[in-house]
């Protein structure tokens, strides 16, 4: 969920909300710049860093709803002005919200949705439930694929969509440039098809199976045999998993998988365009 739309559904249960927003910052600091958070008098959303710095942030945008003023900047040094080791400095831009700005925000919220990265996950079964939740938090568009009848959830996160296609592939045909697509289906069959199609897809940047290194040797021998191409099969991420948790309960494997998302992620986003593997450790 974008900050638009996060800030539409703040104001459906209060009267006003503060957008705080990382202007720009200068050294070490804990979040870059665009980062954000929306206060309430009830609480808040997102992110600039934790720490004295939000503490200072959520105050500061507490006392403008009390005050009804509309916008601030601070500028903020983080070793003198807060105690804090980073050592940089952040200018703050707080922006207050109300009933009067709803159809400017719903404007927003359709036009200028904050960037996020498609991952497509295949699989609603015990992991695939753990995932969606490890990644709720996290800035990623979460295409959930399983066919089977009833196998989601009544409830998803705000950043998860789940589709029932009679045949899961097709979901990959308009994949936007740099997804990523995470297999965990309940059958080795389908599992096969679809790392197959999201291999030969440019636009999938990076492909991760669940599975032993016995599964792995065997789908790459078949999408060897079906002319899949032979870098795209050694980029091939299974086991999937950052490395040193061995745990096989579900939500360890989903953290672990998260960990790893978010590591590509970075990657992507740093305009490295080869496929690399992270080797990781867990299996199905």
């Amino acid at each position: 969920m974008n900050r638009w739309q996060t800030l539409l559904q703040a104001l459906e249960r209060t009267p006003a909300a503060v957008l705080v927003t990382v202007a720009s910052t200068r050294g070490s600091v804990p979040r870059g710049t665009d980062a954000w958070m929306i206060v309430t008098e009830q609480g808040f959303r997102g992110s600039i860093g934790g720490g004295t710095l939000e503490w200072k942030a959520m105050a500061e945008a507490q006392a403008m709803l009390a005050q009804r003023r509309q916008s601030h900047q601070l500028d903020i040094i983080l070793g003198p002005d807060l105690g804090q080791c980073c050592g940089g400095r952040v200018q703050l831009h707080f922006e207050r919200y109300d009933q009067s700005t709803l159809v400017m925000l719903r404007q927003r919220a359709t036009e200028a949705p904050d960037p996020q990265r498609r991952l497509y996950l295949f699989g609603a079964g015990h992991v695939g439930r753990a995932l969606v939740l490890a990644l709720a938090p996290l800035p990623f568009d979460v295409l959930w694929v399983d066919p089977r009848p009833d196998s989601f959830p009544q409830f998803s996160p705000a950043n998860v969509t789940a589709v029932q296609p009679e045949d899961p592939v097709t979901t990959l045909a308009h994949a936007p440039a740099g997804s990523l697509a995470f297999v965990m289906s309940h059958s080795h069959a389908l599992d096969l098809n679809i790392v197959d199609v999201a291999l030969r897809n440019d636009n999938v940047a990076h492909v991760g199976l669940i599975g032993s290194a016995t599964k792995r040797a065997r789908f790459e021998k078949r999408l060897a045999e079906a002319g899949v191409d032979p870098a795209r099969i050694a980029a091939l991420i299974c086991p999937i998993g950052v490395s040193g948790i061995a745990s096989k309960h579900p939500a360890a494997i989903a953290a672990s998988v998260a960990a790893q998302v978010l590591q590509l992620d970075a990657v992507l986003q740093a305009a490295i365009v080869r496929p690399v593997s992270l080797t990781g450790t867990h299996t199905a």
